[in-house]
């Protein structure tokens, strides 16, 4: 694409869309992008998509304040976020497992990264049956 492509291109997304900036975990970052990656999407189409989505139906959900735990509900709900984010941290680990060289999967660390899968899975199905 050459400059004048290029300087037309960024005029335009400056007049019709607006940049949002988020800080994050860089663990979780890193889960998303591979999740997009696996998923042939890209990251700015699923936060979009997300955003859209929340607007419409996140009036309809009752999100637990931070540190907010005084009902079985918050606790419930503190706890179902916690099953997800390990859920997102096993999946980028299986992908990063499945993507190890044949060549060094019969390393320790190999063989300790099927621990960490084994591992996690274990607590999720624990936290799973709390509530």
């Amino acid at each position: 694409m050459g400059k004048a492509a290029n300087t037309a291109k960024t005029k335009w997304n400056a007049a019709n869309y607006a940049q949002v900036k988020v800080s994050v975990d860089p663990g979780i970052a890193s889960a998303f992008k591979a999740a997009c990656a696996s998923n042939g999407t890209s990251m700015a189409g699923e936060l979009s998509r997300f955003m859209a989505g929340y607007v419409t139906e996140g009036k309809k959900r009752n999100p637990v304040p931070s540190g907010d735990m005084s009902t079985r509900r918050k606790r419930r709900s503190g706890v179902v976020d916690i099953i997800s984010r390990m859920e997102i941290i096993r999946d980028a680990e299986s992908r990063s497992h499945d993507n190890v060289p044949e060549s060094l999967r019969g390393t320790d660390a190999y063989g300790d990264t099927e621990e960490i899968i084994s591992m996690l899975d274990e607590a999720i199905d624990l936290l799973g049956t709390i509530y």
